[in-house]
């Protein structure tokens, strides 16, 4: 059974923004997806999500995709650095994905060590990366970073934000095709 989890952003829930027209999406078509609150999520701890990510995904396999908004983009990056020799997932998708702490000193936990990009690359078929052209928090820098990185395939949208709830005059970012279609183009 392909399976997709989300892993939300900073001080996001399960039903925030747009993972639930992106879940029901994806189990129209097939898939099995889940949508976990992780632990503390407005204080994150990589020492809580990454154990939290390991537990719901099991053994993982090319039938598993990952998709990470924000600071889960870091936690699904540390999770695939994580893997055994021999393990992969089928695909992960970043969105506005990052690589460093972007001077929030709350998210400094998650970067305390420089990511190894091979390890991740071992461990993943396929990586696809979406940004926002006005982010106010993730430079677009950062998808230059993970193109070069990982070899992701990144999309780059006009005007979405951090694609979030309503926030600092930010709409609401609540359905977000690309990453449905990114999910069915690795899944194939």
């Amino acid at each position: 059974m392909k399976r997709v989890i989300i892993i939300h952003c900073w001080s996001g829930t399960p039903e925030y923004c747009w993972y639930p027209a992106v879940k029901k999406e994806l189990e129209q078509r097939g898939f099995d997806v889940f949508v976990p609150a992780m632990p503390q999520t407005d204080a994150p701890k990589l020492s809580l999500w990454l154990p939290e990510l390991q537990s719901i995904i099991g053994k993982p396999d090319e039938e598993t995709f990952l998709i990470g908004h924000s600071i889960g983009c870091a936690t699904i990056m540390r999770y695939l650095e994580s893997l055994p020799e021999g393990e992969m997932v089928g695909g992960a998708m970043l969105v506005a994905g990052y690589t460093d702490d972007l001077g929030f000193e709350e998210l400094s936990n998650f970067f305390e060590t420089p990511f190894d990009f091979e390890a991740m690359k071992k461990h993943c078929a396929t990586f696809v990366a979406i940004h926002s052209d006005n982010d106010p928090f993730v430079p677009p820098r950062h998808s230059d970073i993970l193109k070069e990185k990982l070899g992701a395939k990144t999309i780059i949208k006009h005007n979405a934000g951090h694609f979030s709830g309503a926030v600092d005059n930010e709409a609401a970012c609540t359905d977000l095709p690309d990453v449905v279609n990114s999910v069915l183009a690795m899944a194939h």
